[in-house]
């Protein structure tokens, strides 16, 4: 899978007016040491999650391409890219057939049902809904989509940089987190076109692109995180390990415990209440895994808040 700054841009063109703008919110003046600050709020984005982008432009490529079946759409996911998938289809008149592990947040499954998907339970991992949708796909002749190792998926989700660079176009670093890799792909092929720096934020029981890079490879990793649910991804799309290898990348990992205290500190100062994933980036910044240098203009991306804030009055 290769993803290029041309797909970015024809992603933009065609989620363009389908999708939420990402806002982006000034963090106080001394938050992070002295660097400027600022909160990209994808979490307000359709669906949740930055996903919306990656499946509307999958969906709607394929429609323009001719090649979108009746049979509609399937995929495996976690959750959100499941909720993205089962969106970006609705929109498009065709049905979505969504594969999850029983281990899914009951909340996102609910929300699959309300948007319209048929929605199976399988296994405890995501390699076990993978390979259901796999099968159904084969049976059925529905469109097999992936939650991130694609690149009309990939390049949707760069559409977000985009949007960012277009607020700030003298933003000097975006920092991210890593889950399988899609979203990580599209931000860096955006940024660094840009001669922006990526922070690529993973926790340290669930680190498959710092893994990658370490081994020089794509590898399977152990998944055991308070942020697995969306960033449990055993191993990266060969494109994410790509661009992670590239000049202006920069991979740090964060413990659970301050992935939950970031989580916990955006509900109690600011009353944003996202899931733990988005909260891995900006642990980066508050456990001082990445510490910006004095003047540095940093965005961080709040990626998706498909969460049940109940916890946060409560601890973990």
């Amino acid at each position: 899978m290769t993803v290029s700054i041309e797909d970015v841009t024809a992603a933009a063109q065609r989620v363009a007016g389908h999708i939420r703008p990402v806002a982006l919110a000034p963090v106080e003046q001394g938050a992070w040491d002295a660097a400027e600050g600022w909160l990209a709020l994808e979490f307000l984005q359709y669906t949740g999650t930055f996903k919306a982008r990656g499946a509307f432009n999958f969906i709607r490529a394929h429609r323009e391409a001719g090649t979108l079946p009746d049979a509609g759409a399937v995929i495996a996911s976690g959750g959100n890219a499941g909720l993205a998938c089962a969106w970006a289809a609705a929109r498009h008149s065709v049905p979505a057939t969504v594969f999850v592990p029983e281990t899914a947040p009951a909340v996102k499954v609910d929300r699959l049902r309300r948007l319209g998907a048929e929605v199976h339970q399988i296994g405890t991992e995501y390699a076990d809904a993978r390979d259901a949708a796999q099968k159904h796909a084969a049976e059925t002749g529905a469109l097999l989509s992936h939650a991130y190792d694609h690149p009309l998926i990939a390049a949707g989700a760069g559409t977000v940089m985009e949007e960012i660079l277009q607020t700030r176009p003298d933003l000097d670093t975006v920092v991210v987190a890593v889950g399988g890799g899609g979203l990580f792909t599209g931000v860096a092929v955006s940024a660094l076109e840009r001669g922006v720096r990526v922070v690529a934020v993973e926790p340290y029981r669930c680190r498959a692109l710092n893994a990658a890079l370490e081994a020089g490879a794509v590898v399977d990793v152990p998944v055991d995180s308070v942020a697995a649910d969306s960033l449990g991804a055993r191993h990266v799309s060969s494109a994410a390990l790509e661009w992670a290898r590239k000049d202006g990348v920069r991979s740090v990992l964060v413990s659970d415990e301050a992935i939950v205290s970031a989580r916990r500190a955006l509900w109690d100062d600011r009353r944003i209440a996202v899931e733990h994933a988005a909260a891995t980036a900006l642990s980066a910044l508050t456990s001082g895994a990445y510490r910006p240098r004095p003047g540095e203009k940093v965005a961080v991306l709040l990626c998706g808040a498909n969460t049940d804030p109940a916890d946060l009055t409560h601890g973990r």
